[in-house]
Protein backbone atom coordinates (compact mmCIF):
# COMPACT_ATOMS: atom_id res chain seq x y z
CA UNK A 1 0.00 0.00 0.00
CA UNK A 2 1.44 3.46 -0.85
CA UNK A 3 0.69 6.53 1.19
CA UNK A 4 1.20 9.81 0.07
CA UNK A 5 2.10 12.95 2.25
CA UNK A 6 2.37 16.70 0.83
CA UNK A 7 1.76 19.96 2.79
CA UNK A 8 1.77 23.21 1.58
CA UNK A 9 0.99 26.64 2.82
CA UNK A 10 -2.43 28.66 1.85
CA UNK A 11 -1.15 31.60 -0.01
CA UNK A 12 -2.39 34.99 1.04
CA UNK A 13 -3.95 35.77 -2.38
CA UNK A 14 -6.38 32.69 -1.39
CA UNK A 15 -8.04 34.86 1.87
CA UNK A 16 -11.69 34.12 1.26
CA UNK A 17 -11.67 31.54 -0.41
CA UNK A 18 -13.09 27.92 -0.44
CA UNK A 19 -11.01 25.04 1.10
CA UNK A 20 -11.53 22.38 -1.71
CA UNK A 21 -10.80 25.23 -4.51
CA UNK A 22 -7.63 26.46 -2.84
CA UNK A 23 -6.35 22.34 -2.71
CA UNK A 24 -7.07 21.77 -6.21
CA UNK A 25 -4.81 24.79 -7.61
CA UNK A 26 -2.24 23.81 -4.84
CA UNK A 27 -1.88 20.42 -5.77
CA UNK A 28 -2.89 20.11 -9.32
CA UNK A 29 -1.45 16.68 -9.50
CA UNK A 30 -4.41 14.76 -8.13
CA UNK A 31 -7.57 15.57 -9.47
CA UNK A 32 -10.34 18.03 -8.10
CA UNK A 33 -12.81 14.66 -7.23
CA UNK A 34 -10.33 12.82 -5.85
CA UNK A 35 -9.00 16.22 -4.06
CA UNK A 36 -12.77 16.12 -2.70
CA UNK A 37 -13.00 13.00 -1.79
CA UNK A 38 -9.75 13.01 0.54
CA UNK A 39 -11.12 16.77 2.30
CA UNK A 40 -14.74 14.69 3.32
CA UNK A 41 -12.39 11.70 4.79
CA UNK A 42 -10.37 13.64 7.36
CA UNK A 43 -6.93 12.97 4.92
CA UNK A 44 -6.77 16.71 3.88
CA UNK A 45 -6.05 18.80 7.22
CA UNK A 46 -5.73 22.59 7.47
CA UNK A 47 -3.60 23.57 10.58
CA UNK A 48 -4.28 19.95 11.37
CA UNK A 49 -7.48 19.98 11.92
CA UNK A 50 -10.58 18.25 9.29
CA UNK A 51 -12.26 20.91 7.54
CA UNK A 52 -15.08 20.93 5.08
CA UNK A 53 -14.48 21.54 1.52
CA UNK A 54 -16.60 24.88 1.65
CA UNK A 55 -14.68 26.38 4.51
CA UNK A 56 -12.90 29.68 4.18
CA UNK A 57 -9.32 30.64 4.04
CA UNK A 58 -7.60 33.65 5.81
CA UNK A 59 -4.62 32.68 4.35
CA UNK A 60 -1.47 31.31 5.31
CA UNK A 61 -2.72 27.95 7.07
CA UNK A 62 -0.92 24.90 6.62
CA UNK A 63 -2.11 22.25 4.26
CA UNK A 64 -1.09 18.86 4.93
CA UNK A 65 -2.05 15.27 2.99
CA UNK A 66 -1.68 11.86 4.42
CA UNK A 67 -3.59 9.11 2.61
CA UNK A 68 -2.71 5.73 2.07
CA UNK A 69 -4.03 4.65 -1.28
CA UNK A 70 -6.27 1.74 -1.24
CA UNK A 71 -6.76 -0.80 -4.41
CA UNK A 72 -9.38 0.86 -6.49
CA UNK A 73 -9.11 -2.53 -9.33
CA UNK A 74 -10.15 -5.97 -7.62
CA UNK A 75 -9.45 -7.80 -11.13
CA UNK A 76 -6.56 -10.94 -10.78
CA UNK A 77 -3.19 -10.29 -12.09
CA UNK A 78 -2.58 -12.47 -14.56
CA UNK A 79 0.76 -14.09 -16.43
CA UNK A 80 0.34 -12.15 -20.03
CA UNK A 81 3.28 -11.34 -21.73
CA UNK A 82 3.46 -7.63 -23.06
CA UNK A 83 5.75 -6.05 -25.11
CA UNK A 84 6.95 -3.09 -22.92
CA UNK A 85 8.48 0.06 -25.55
CA UNK A 86 9.20 2.62 -22.60
CA UNK A 87 8.99 2.35 -18.78
CA UNK A 88 9.78 4.85 -16.25
CA UNK A 89 8.69 5.48 -12.70
CA UNK A 90 5.65 7.77 -13.72
CA UNK A 91 4.58 5.91 -17.13
CA UNK A 92 4.44 2.75 -19.18
CA UNK A 93 4.23 2.49 -22.72
CA UNK A 94 3.31 -0.56 -24.65
CA UNK A 95 2.88 -2.26 -27.81
CA UNK A 96 -0.52 -4.07 -28.00
CA UNK A 97 -1.53 -7.14 -29.90
CA UNK A 98 -4.57 -7.44 -31.75
CA UNK A 99 -6.77 -9.78 -29.96
CA UNK A 100 -5.99 -8.53 -26.53
CA UNK A 101 -8.91 -6.51 -24.47
CA UNK A 102 -7.97 -3.66 -22.65
CA UNK A 103 -10.33 -3.93 -20.23
CA UNK A 104 -11.87 -6.52 -18.12
CA UNK A 105 -16.28 -6.38 -18.97
CA UNK A 106 -19.24 -8.81 -20.23
CA UNK A 107 -17.89 -11.39 -22.33
CA UNK A 108 -14.03 -10.86 -21.43
CA UNK A 109 -13.83 -11.35 -17.30
CA UNK A 110 -10.17 -11.79 -17.38
CA UNK A 111 -7.51 -12.50 -20.01
CA UNK A 112 -7.52 -8.56 -20.89
CA UNK A 113 -4.65 -5.55 -20.94
CA UNK A 114 -5.58 -4.72 -16.68
CA UNK A 115 -5.21 -8.16 -15.52
CA UNK A 116 -1.39 -8.25 -17.23
CA UNK A 117 -0.76 -4.97 -16.25
CA UNK A 118 -1.42 -5.52 -12.50
CA UNK A 119 0.75 -9.00 -13.14
CA UNK A 120 3.44 -6.68 -14.06
CA UNK A 121 3.03 -4.17 -11.61
CA UNK A 122 1.16 -4.71 -8.75
CA UNK A 123 0.64 -1.21 -7.22
CA UNK A 124 -1.63 -0.23 -10.67
CA UNK A 125 -4.77 -1.46 -8.54
CA UNK A 126 -4.28 1.70 -6.59
CA UNK A 127 -4.83 3.43 -9.24
CA UNK A 128 -8.20 4.26 -11.01
CA UNK A 129 -8.05 1.32 -14.51
CA UNK A 130 -5.15 0.33 -13.67
CA UNK A 131 -3.53 3.72 -14.94
CA UNK A 132 -5.26 3.08 -18.08
CA UNK A 133 -5.60 6.44 -19.64
CA UNK A 134 -7.00 5.46 -23.23
CA UNK A 135 -7.85 2.48 -24.79
CA UNK A 136 -7.19 0.62 -28.32
CA UNK A 137 -10.04 -1.93 -30.04
CA UNK A 138 -9.63 -5.42 -29.18
CA UNK A 139 -8.56 -6.06 -32.52
CA UNK A 140 -6.77 -2.65 -32.91
CA UNK A 141 -2.56 -3.51 -32.65
CA UNK A 142 -0.31 -0.62 -31.12
CA UNK A 143 1.21 2.19 -28.80
CA UNK A 144 -0.77 2.98 -25.94
CA UNK A 145 0.57 4.97 -22.74
CA UNK A 146 -0.14 4.22 -19.22
CA UNK A 147 0.09 5.95 -15.72
CA UNK A 148 1.80 4.66 -13.21
CA UNK A 149 1.17 7.30 -10.53
CA UNK A 150 -1.70 9.43 -9.51
CA UNK A 151 0.07 12.82 -10.77
CA UNK A 152 0.63 11.16 -14.23
CA UNK A 153 -2.48 9.75 -14.61
CA UNK A 154 -4.20 13.40 -13.64
CA UNK A 155 -1.58 14.96 -16.24
CA UNK A 156 -2.63 12.49 -18.93
CA UNK A 157 -6.45 12.63 -18.79
CA UNK A 158 -5.88 16.59 -18.89
CA UNK A 159 -3.55 15.88 -22.13
CA UNK A 160 -5.58 13.90 -24.00
CA UNK A 161 -8.63 16.04 -23.21
CA UNK A 162 -6.65 19.19 -24.59
CA UNK A 163 -5.53 16.89 -27.81
CA UNK A 164 -2.12 16.96 -26.59
CA UNK A 165 -1.13 13.70 -27.23
CA UNK A 166 -0.23 12.51 -30.26
CA UNK A 167 -1.93 9.17 -32.21
CA UNK A 168 -1.29 8.29 -35.43
CA UNK A 169 -2.44 5.12 -37.03
CA UNK A 170 -2.06 3.26 -40.24
CA UNK A 171 -5.25 1.08 -42.08
CA UNK A 172 -5.58 -0.48 -45.13
CA UNK A 173 -9.41 0.73 -46.46
CA UNK A 174 -11.58 -0.65 -49.16
CA UNK A 175 -11.76 1.80 -52.47
CA UNK A 176 -8.88 3.73 -54.38
CA UNK A 177 -8.93 7.19 -53.09
CA UNK A 178 -7.02 9.80 -55.07
CA UNK A 179 -6.34 12.26 -51.89
CA UNK A 180 -6.27 12.73 -48.33
CA UNK A 181 -8.72 14.77 -46.18
CA UNK A 182 -10.46 15.43 -42.73
CA UNK A 183 -13.61 14.08 -41.66
CA UNK A 184 -15.53 16.00 -39.23
CA UNK A 185 -18.30 14.59 -38.22
CA UNK A 186 -19.71 14.02 -34.60
CA UNK A 187 -20.13 10.50 -33.36
CA UNK A 188 -22.36 8.90 -30.91
CA UNK A 189 -23.63 5.50 -30.09
CA UNK A 190 -26.00 4.16 -32.75
CA UNK A 191 -29.64 3.68 -32.61
CA UNK A 192 -30.38 1.06 -34.25
CA UNK A 193 -27.05 -1.45 -32.33
CA UNK A 194 -26.44 -0.61 -29.17
CA UNK A 195 -22.52 -1.86 -30.22
CA UNK A 196 -21.95 0.28 -32.89
CA UNK A 197 -20.99 3.58 -33.06
CA UNK A 198 -22.05 6.25 -35.87
CA UNK A 199 -22.26 9.14 -37.07
CA UNK A 200 -24.72 11.50 -35.51
CA UNK A 201 -26.09 15.15 -35.71
CA UNK A 202 -24.54 17.62 -33.26
CA UNK A 203 -27.00 17.15 -31.08
CA UNK A 204 -26.91 13.50 -30.41
CA UNK A 205 -23.13 13.01 -31.45
CA UNK A 206 -19.84 14.20 -29.82
CA UNK A 207 -17.21 15.92 -31.85
CA UNK A 208 -14.58 13.62 -33.58
CA UNK A 209 -12.22 15.23 -36.21
CA UNK A 210 -9.97 12.57 -37.73
CA UNK A 211 -7.33 13.65 -40.65
CA UNK A 212 -6.28 10.89 -42.97
CA UNK A 213 -3.41 11.11 -46.08
CA UNK A 214 -2.84 8.92 -48.89
CA UNK A 215 0.35 6.68 -48.79
CA UNK A 216 -0.36 4.14 -51.39
CA UNK A 217 -3.04 3.48 -53.78
CA UNK A 218 -3.51 -0.33 -54.85
CA UNK A 219 -5.94 -1.81 -58.07
CA UNK A 220 -9.04 -1.93 -55.15
CA UNK A 221 -7.33 -1.09 -51.84
CA UNK A 222 -5.78 2.37 -50.36
CA UNK A 223 -3.01 2.43 -47.36
CA UNK A 224 -4.05 5.49 -45.38
CA UNK A 225 -1.99 7.18 -42.56
CA UNK A 226 -4.75 8.73 -39.88
CA UNK A 227 -4.56 11.33 -37.54
CA UNK A 228 -6.43 11.54 -34.47
CA UNK A 229 -7.87 14.83 -33.44
CA UNK A 230 -10.02 13.88 -31.37
CA UNK A 231 -10.59 10.16 -29.24
CA UNK A 232 -13.82 8.73 -29.53
CA UNK A 233 -14.92 5.30 -29.54
CA UNK A 234 -14.45 3.87 -32.67
CA UNK A 235 -13.99 7.14 -34.02
CA UNK A 236 -11.78 5.60 -36.90
CA UNK A 237 -13.30 2.89 -38.08
CA UNK A 238 -16.89 4.97 -37.91
CA UNK A 239 -15.19 7.92 -40.26
CA UNK A 240 -13.69 5.89 -42.93
CA UNK A 241 -16.57 4.02 -43.47
CA UNK A 242 -18.84 7.12 -43.25
CA UNK A 243 -16.36 8.26 -46.41
CA UNK A 244 -17.49 5.13 -48.10
CA UNK A 245 -13.67 3.34 -47.65
CA UNK A 246 -14.42 0.87 -44.45
CA UNK A 247 -11.26 -0.73 -42.86
CA UNK A 248 -10.23 -4.25 -44.41
CA UNK A 249 -11.70 -6.91 -42.49
CA UNK A 250 -13.54 -4.89 -40.08
CA UNK A 251 -16.01 -7.11 -38.28
CA UNK A 252 -18.52 -4.35 -37.42
CA UNK A 253 -18.43 -1.56 -39.89
CA UNK A 254 -16.80 -3.33 -42.83
CA UNK A 255 -17.94 -3.25 -46.23
CA UNK A 256 -17.86 -6.44 -47.16
CA UNK A 257 -15.21 -8.65 -49.15
CA UNK A 258 -13.49 -7.10 -51.87
CA UNK A 259 -10.83 -8.47 -54.73
CA UNK A 260 -9.28 -6.66 -57.80
CA UNK A 261 -10.11 -8.29 -60.27
CA UNK A 262 -7.72 -11.12 -61.42
CA UNK A 263 -6.60 -11.56 -57.66
CA UNK A 264 -3.77 -14.18 -57.53
CA UNK A 265 -4.66 -17.13 -55.43
CA UNK A 266 -2.42 -15.93 -52.73
CA UNK A 267 -3.68 -12.13 -52.52
CA UNK A 268 -6.99 -14.05 -51.99
CA UNK A 269 -6.07 -16.11 -49.35
CA UNK A 270 -4.30 -12.94 -48.10
CA UNK A 271 -7.53 -10.78 -47.77
CA UNK A 272 -10.34 -13.48 -47.01
CA UNK A 273 -7.58 -14.41 -43.99
CA UNK A 274 -7.26 -11.10 -42.69
CA UNK A 275 -10.63 -11.10 -40.03
CA UNK A 276 -9.52 -7.96 -37.87
CA UNK A 277 -9.87 -4.65 -39.19
CA UNK A 278 -6.49 -3.69 -40.43
CA UNK A 279 -5.52 -0.78 -38.13
CA UNK A 280 -2.52 -0.53 -36.40
CA UNK A 281 -1.57 2.79 -33.73
CA UNK A 282 1.94 3.33 -35.27
CA UNK A 283 2.88 6.53 -32.92
CA UNK A 284 2.42 7.78 -29.72
CA UNK A 285 3.75 11.24 -28.85
CA UNK A 286 3.49 13.19 -25.74
CA UNK A 287 5.24 15.53 -23.49
CA UNK A 288 5.69 13.67 -19.90
CA UNK A 289 3.23 14.12 -17.55
CA UNK A 290 6.00 14.77 -14.57
CA UNK A 291 9.53 15.57 -16.05
CA UNK A 292 7.77 17.67 -19.08
CA UNK A 293 10.24 16.13 -21.77
CA UNK A 294 8.83 15.35 -25.05
CA UNK A 295 8.89 11.79 -25.88
CA UNK A 296 8.15 9.56 -29.42
CA UNK A 297 8.00 6.02 -29.84
CA UNK A 298 7.01 4.30 -33.12
CA UNK A 299 6.00 0.06 -33.81
CA UNK A 300 6.31 -1.64 -36.61
CA UNK A 301 3.69 -2.83 -38.31
CA UNK A 302 2.44 -6.31 -36.96
CA UNK A 303 2.96 -9.21 -39.46
CA UNK A 304 -0.59 -9.58 -40.97
CA UNK A 305 -0.81 -6.17 -41.29
CA UNK A 306 2.76 -6.18 -43.43
CA UNK A 307 2.12 -9.53 -45.10
CA UNK A 308 -1.44 -7.49 -46.32
CA UNK A 309 0.49 -4.58 -47.61
CA UNK A 310 2.89 -6.77 -48.95
CA UNK A 311 0.34 -8.82 -50.80
CA UNK A 312 -1.61 -5.57 -52.34
CA UNK A 313 1.48 -4.52 -53.37
CA UNK A 314 2.49 -7.60 -55.43
CA UNK A 315 -0.71 -7.19 -56.94
CA UNK A 316 -0.36 -3.80 -58.02
CA UNK A 317 3.20 -4.83 -59.48
CA UNK A 318 1.82 -7.89 -61.54
CA UNK A 319 -1.21 -6.10 -63.37
CA UNK A 320 -0.08 -2.40 -63.59
CA UNK A 321 -1.77 1.03 -62.64
CA UNK A 322 -3.81 0.43 -65.93
CA UNK A 323 -6.29 -1.96 -64.03
CA UNK A 324 -7.31 0.37 -61.25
Amino acid sequence: MTTIRAEAVVPLTAAGRRFDQSVAEMFPDYSRSRLSGWIKSGAVTLDGAPATPRQLLRGGEQVRIEVELENEVTSVPEAISLTIVHEDEHVLVLNKPAGLVVHPGAGNPAGTLLNALLHHDPRLAELPRAGIVHRLDKDTSGLMVVAKTLPAVTALVEMLSQHEVERQYEAVVLGTMVAGGTVDAPIGRSMGDRLRQSVRDEEDGKRAVTHYRLRERFRAHSLLQCQLETGRTHQIRVHLTHIHHPLVGDPLYGGGFKLPKGASPELTAVLRGFRRQALHAEKLSFTHPVTGEALSFNAERPADQLELIEALRADLLEHGSDHY
